[in-house]
């Protein structure tokens, strides 16, 4: 599922569990509403949201700081690219075919993590990718320098070259989602219960049901968010790919 339809999902999980505990409260015997049976449920909701809660902010920071790490890694293999093209480029007019190569490198991979089709999902992969990253890397290796300059540069343009390599593990391996679905399926059931009791003991009237959705759909945002930041490149909130773009239009100049 999106993480939209999730989000959804948490949504009418939470106030639907606020609703069933509002009509409960109507049905239930008196001395179930009691004080001491109030006081009860508060300490074991009390525990439960405290969970929830830490959970939320732990995974929220892990997928916030997955997602900057998947931003730096473009930014840094857009140095590397331009980098490297400008060492081919000190090398000599012999380099010209292997900086086209490495132009086309640039475009393909920009088409496959952010395809222009929106409604695509990014297909990456990663054994795919690296062949034609593997030849240009060879291409370099075949470069035959005639002084030490040339040596160095070819030197240099390989190892730059073996890091574009090892970028491309890093970003299949951040396609598609690491939180499991028995971890949301956990989340989901203690957030309906916390709900179900804030409606068993609240009073039945608009301004609490406001309150109960606005704090539902909150809750559902921030699972959402969640979901969004574990997955750089695909749906509404992603890397952006602007700086690879900046690479591209500043290749073989």
């Amino acid at each position: 599922m999106s993480p939209i339809a999730i989000g959804i999902v948490v949504f009418a999980c939470a106030f639907g569990g606020a609703l069933v505990g509002i009509k409960l409260q109507a049905r239930l015997p008196e001395h179930h509403l009691s004080d001491e049976s109030k006081g009860a449920v508060t300490v074991a909701i009390g525990l439960i949201a405290t969970m929830t809660a830490l959970v939320l902010g732990l995974v929220t920071a892990s997928a916030k700081s997955h997602f900057d790490a998947m931003d730096t890694a473009v930014k840094h293999s857009v140095a590397d690219v331009l980098s490297l093209d400008r060492l081919l480029a000190r090398y000599g007019p012999e380099t010209t075919t292997i900086r086209k190569g490495l132009m086309r490198l640039v475009e393909n991979r920009i088409d496959m993590i952010w395809p222009r089709d929106q409604s695509r999902h990014p297909q990456f992969d990663p054994l795919g990718a690296g062949r034609e990253a593997e030849l240009f890397v060879a291409q370099i290796r075949a470069l035959l320098p005639r002084t030490d300059e040339q040596r160095w540069l070819r030197s240099r343009a390989l190892d730059l070259g073996e890091s574009l390599l090892v970028s491309r593990w890093t970003v299949g391996a951040a396609l598609g989602t690491s939180i499991p679905t028995a971890f949301l399926s956990l989340l989901l059931f203690w957030l309906t219960i916390t709900f179900a009791s804030f409606g068993l003991f609240a009073p039945p009237n608009p301004t609490v049901v406001s309150a109960l959705f606005m704090c539902a759909l909150s809750v559902a945002g921030a699972v959402f968010l969640i979901l969004e930041l574990d997955q750089p490149f695909d749906g509404l909130i992603r890397v952006s790919p602007e700086p690879l773009k900046y690479a591209l239009s500043h290749l073989n100049q």
